[in-house]
């Protein structure tokens, strides 16, 4: 049985298997970035990318998701499709999500953190912006 974690906990075991590929940007590169576009309050992006594991490290990692729970975090979206599932976690202070997770099991796994100050509204409009995009 795989016990409750939290989401620094999913973080903290995870970034240290063999072949994961972590990617971070931090608060200079967003800085940097926000010269040229529009960021939302984003201060920095950790990717997470679990292609290259074994297929041991890919269903720990899928049995950890599904057992994740933490009170800190609120889910935003959750979406099942077949063997894959995508959920989305928020962590709200002072009416602005401070961090977004995004979650995907299956085959392909992977882990997305946002950190920031991000408007709700923010992310409502790039949502938008890509339904439009996509018709």
């Amino acid at each position: 049985m795989y016990s409750q974690k939290s989401v620094d906990q999913l973080f903290n075991e995870f970034s240290k298997e063999k072949d994961v590929i972590h990617v971070s940007v931090g608060q200079f590169t967003m800085a940097m970035v926000s010269l040229f576009q529009d960021v939302m309050g984003v201060k920095s992006v950790e990717v997470f990318s679990f292609d290259e594991c074994e297929p041991s490290v890919k269903e720990r990692l899928n049995k950890t998701i599904a057992a994740l729970k933490d009170e800190d975090y609120e889910t935003m979206v959750s979406v099942n499709e077949d063997t894959e599932r995508t959920k989305i976690l928020v962590k709200v202070k002072d009416e602005s999500i401070r961090e977004l997770i995004v979650l995907t099991t299956g085959d392909t796994p992977a882990i997305v953190r946002i950190k920031g100050k991000i408007k709700p509204s923010d992310i409502e409009n790039v949502i938008k912006e890509n339904k439009l995009s996509k018709e």
